[in-house]
């Protein structure tokens, strides 16, 4: 906790994996719709500086670029994450139950359920966006392997990693679009200075992520307790 009364809930290893996975992810979609060609058909490239988006060797390198990137921020965090042991952000059993409770009271002013350092439907699109994830490099890599001289993929096996590598693609632009969407709600925007700085308000934390913050500070959980039991005896 530093002098300001904040928490330190991002490492600066969290706050590169985002930000590189968030550029990583933008140059591979923008790069990716090139390649179909949206932009010369929707006559993008007529836009002033956006002429490069319809050349098609520019968006390729771009992709490749971008691709690179991301196995490369996934390796590494997957691989950090193991090693420390810190599974915060992975789904527990009841989010489904605690994300409706949640945004139920966030949109009813009421009161929320206790918090670990993540809210439910924080863990939720985390799962969702990193399986989405997952079914692009997968089926990227295989639509890359397909274009190397003496390869011979089966068509079944091409077809499908393209039909999926779209959709998964449509997955992931819905995903970042919700997780863009949960800051409309007043409550989340607290979260974002700590994406930024890796702090977040210790009164924040101590009222909304109560779990993770009596984690850190086991006396004040004890203090809690203690005016819990006197508010009853009053």
């Amino acid at each position: 906790m530093n002098r300001e009364k904040k928490i330190l809930r991002q490492t600066l290893s969290n706050r590169i994996v985002h930000w590189m996975t968030a550029l990583s992810i933008f140059a591979l979609i923008i790069s990716g719709l090139g390649q179909l060609p949206l932009y010369k058909r929707y006559f993008v490239t007529s836009l002033p500086g956006a002429e490069w988006l319809g050349d098609y060797f520019s968006t390729l390198v771009m992709h490749y670029i971008g691709a690179i990137g991301l196995l490369f921020i996934i390796f590494y965090h997957m691989v950090l994450h193991v090693i420390k042991k810190e599974f915060d952000i992975w789904p527990k059993k009841g989010d489904l139950k605690q994300s409706f409770l949640i945004i139920k009271a966030m949109m009813t002013k009421g009161k929320e359920p206790e918090s670990d350092k993540y809210l439910a439907e924080q863990r939720l699109a985390y799962l969702f966006i990193g399986i989405s994830t997952m079914l692009l490099v997968i089926t990227g890599i295989i639509k890359m392997v397909k274009n190397l001289p003496g390869m011979q993929i089966p068509y079944e096996v091409i077809f499908w990693s393209a039909q999926i590598h779209n959709f998964a693609t449509i997955f992931l632009i819905l995903g970042i679009v919700g997780h863009l969407a949960a800051f409309i709600f007043k409550e989340n925007r607290a979260l974002l200075p700590g994406m930024f700085t890796g702090y977040v308000k210790e009164e924040y934390a101590k009222h909304r992520h109560s779990l993770w913050y009596n984690k850190l500070h086991p006396k004040a959980k004890q203090e809690c307790n203690i005016r819990e039991i006197r508010e009853k005896a009053n």
